[in-house]
């Protein structure tokens, strides 16, 4: 009998490739789903009749709700990847941020004690953590985080409670310490998805201007469905450990940008500078891309620059897409779905 996974998160997108990836690996996939008045199952649709896979209705705000699926469930494995993921909302939401991202992930441990189940559990924490101090790149497992967001505070939190739980009960819980990662299933209200959905949209006809904010904000982006890889990785450890998983190279949102314009033939010349700042058609002169004050964070992370050393060397887990690669496979899906 294959082993047995409970996933919180699976239906965005780290949760529906991790799904996938157990699946095909011969696992008995369980996992919740918050009830909602609108179909929020899209990236798991292909997946919801498999054999293998089972959902519940669940959220990590419901302590009872979590006991009562451990208990029944007796996972080997539980990867918590719910929360409320969104930098620049967490602003705007920051107790709810907390209630998810912090508290939900203790309500979660603490299930996992009390039941008695003996499991592996991965947390996955996140790169906002080091708040982009310049000096301190390369990030690793031991540069110090600062975080710059209500959404960084939480999971640093998340991250602690994670440590303190291994530590004091025995636990085998380890935090990933994944970097930006993408793929044509990030949420449309990221701004790579929003720039290569704008991108097939200008490329069709249907779009005139992308409006984004900080364009000198550099990270190191890569592709999700390699990033999960590493979270099963994890697990499969003799001892738990927390990690980097990044790849190593940081760009520009402007850089971002120019790459997935480059694939619909479209060259960007960039004129002034801050909100004053456009892109344009090379070609036909055109504005394509304006600045707006409005999607700047209340404090910015300047730079997310990651050192995955540690998983190479103790996983041999290395980041495969680089950037140009894995914009070429976003834009690609958004101009067939446009």
């Amino acid at each position: 009998m294959g082993k047995i996974a409970f996933i919180t998160g699976v239906t965005g997108q780290d949760g529906s490739y991790l799904a996938e990836l157990l699946l095909e690996k011969g696992y008995d996939v369980h996992a919740i789903i918050r009830r909602a008045s609108v179909f929020t199952t899209s990236r798991i649709e292909h997946i919801l009749d498999h054999p293998n896979f089972h959902t519940y209705h669940g959220d990590l705000t419901d302590s009872s709700n979590l006991h009562r699926l451990i208990s029944k469930i007796s996972p080997d494995e539980v990867y918590n990847l719910g929360a409320q993921s969104h930098v620049a909302v967490s602003f705007e939401v920051p107790e709810y941020t907390a209630e998810v991202d912090a508290i939900g992930t203790v309500r979660l441990l603490d299930a996992i004690r009390d039941s008695g189940v003996k499991t592996k559990f991965y947390q996955a924490s996140t790169s906002e953590l080091f708040g982009g101090l310049p000096g301190t790149e390369p990030q690793s497992e031991t540069t110090p985080f600062y975080p710059k967001s209500p959404y960084g505070v939480a999971k640093l939190y998340a991250y602690y409670i994670t440590v303190n739980y291994r530590e004091s009960f025995n636990m085998f819980a380890c935090n990933g310490i994944l970097f930006n990662h993408e793929s044509p299933r990030r949420g449309e209200t990221f701004v790579t998805r929003k720039i290569t959905q704008a991108v097939a949209a200008i490329s069709k006809g249907k779009q005139d201007i992308l409006t984004l904010g900080n364009m000198d904000a550099k990270r190191d982006w890569g592709y999700a469905k390699e990033y999960v890889e590493l979270m099963w990785l994890m697990l499969q450890h003799h001892e738990p450990l927390d990690l980097v998983a990044a790849t190593g190279k940081t760009y520009t949102v402007r850089q971002f940008v120019e790459y997935a314009f480059d694939e619909i033939g479209v060259k960007i010349n960039w004129q002034g500078k801050g909100v004053n700042e456009k892109g344009i058609d090379a070609a036909t002169g055109k504005v394509r891309i304006e600045i707006n004050s409005k999607y700047y964070r209340p404090a910015e992370v300047e730079l997310l620059h990651g050192d995955p050393t540690k998983a190479k060397e103790i996983l041999g887990w290395t980041a495969k897409t680089d950037l140009k690669s894995l914009v070429k496979i976003m834009v690609e899906h958004d101009l067939e779905n446009t």
